[in-house]
């Protein structure tokens, strides 16, 4: 089955009671039982719900995986990852990474002992220098947020193999559409499913994808034990969500592409970051790891002014500034004073987050409408 198609009808069937072409919203806590445990596989919806299994069976069939888990958020997803661990266990993670994910890093789990390496994963072979025996986790984000670095995801799957360390990789910005880490090593696939995967802004999710049958059960067990899924309302949304992937990523990828290159000629701009472009550093790799190269991009205003940059996302129109992204509506942001405010300063201008910089989720509206926003805002 082609990617476009298992948008619709991946990990699916239709309801066996009447039939319903889309999974009906099982709102129920509880499930009656003939004799104790005896039932028809649903005992409570912590554990089980059939609408969240529905879209845990999307999840997999769409990121090439055996086994999907749908959380509460994507922190609660990252969250359970980290729950592999132990005291004395050492993740390597990207450097340039959502500020959500460093604040759970730095803020919850040191606090348990486990250690922590942010470093710059451009160059693959850096990872190899931080892995010791207390090492049993590589963390990657490609693209990066919010400055688009791009992550070689087959070299750092085979360091991974080599020391028999576990790759996870947030696959939020680039989505199945574009990219599958499963297929390029990865042992973990996270997103974020509030973003691109439910794509109307109107749902707060994570997702977790595996293939290997005994880590599945960890996570599995992990899910129930801590509690953090999501209910069958919020399911319901983001299946029928994962339903037009396809089709809107092909748009969020032809905007963001007209965008960037707006951008790149424009006199108030210092510098894009977009992954399309040939000057970026890892270009190469993007084109032979994802199908285009996305709605996301992050730009600077020159002279790297504060002031200037608030300007610019206040004067737009079109693009709302808020949090989050990946839905059909295109959104701006702040990063330094936004998403990764959680980040001391001194570490985030060390990955090119400055003052100046802002960031665009490119929706689905009109190209012409878009530039024209932008235009009126650097104007």
């Amino acid at each position: 089955m082609k990617f476009n198609t298992k948008t619709i009808h991946g990990g699916q069937e239709h309801d066996k009671a009447y039939g319903a072409v889309m999974p009906p919203i099982y709102q129920t806590s509880t499930y009656a039982q003939s004799t104790p445990g005896g039932h028809k596989g649903y005992e409570y919806s912590r554990t089980h719900n059939p609408t969240r299994n529905a879209l845990e069976n999307a999840f997999a069939s769409i990121e090439n995986g055996n086994y999907g888990l749908a959380f509460g958020s994507g922190l609660a997803a990252i969250d359970a990852v980290i729950k592999l661990l132990k005291p004395g266990d050492e993740v390597v993670s990207t450097n340039d990474l959502y500020g959500g994910t460093y604040r759970l890093f730095t803020k919850i789990y040191e606090d348990f002992g486990i250690k922590f390496h942010f470093i710059g994963m451009e160059n693959a072979e850096n990872v190899d220098d931080y892995i010791n025996d207390n090492t049993k986790l590589i963390w990657v984000e490609t693209p990066t947020n919010p400055m688009l670095n791009i992550i070689d995801i087959k070299s750092i799957a085979a360091t991974a193999k080599k020391h028999k360390v576990l790759l996870a990789v947030d696959n939020t910005f680039a989505t199945p559409y574009l990219q599958q880490p499963l297929n390029l090593g990865a042992d973990i696939v996270m997103h974020s499913a509030t973003k691109y995967m439910g794509g109307h802004s109107d749902v707060v999710m994570g997702a977790l994808v595996v293939k290997d049958k005994a880590l599945a059960e960890q996570l599995y067990f992990i899910q129930n034990a801590s509690g953090a899924v999501c209910g069958p309302q919020d399911s319901f949304l983001v299946l029928r969500g994962i339903k037009t992937l396809h089709v809107r990523m092909q748009r969020h990828c032809e905007n963001g592409k007209a965008v960037a290159q707006y951008l790149a000629s424009h006199p108030r701009v210092e510098q894009v970051y977009w992954p399309g472009f040939e000057s970026h550093p890892n270009h190469e790799i993007a084109k032979a790891q994802m199908k285009d190269f996305g709605g996301m991009i992050s730009f600077t205003t020159k002279g790297n002014n504060y002031d200037e940059a608030i300007k610019v996302v206040e004067k737009l129109k079109i693009f709302t500034l808020a949090e989050s992204l990946g839905g059909v509506e295109s959104l701006s942001g702040h990063p330094a004073s936004m998403t990764h405010a959680s980040i001391p300063k001194v570490e985030r201008e060390k990955t090119g987050v400055v003052d100046s910089l802002i960031r665009l989720s490119v929706g689905i509206e009109d190209e012409e409408d878009l530039i024209k926003d932008l235009e009126q805002a650097l104007g």
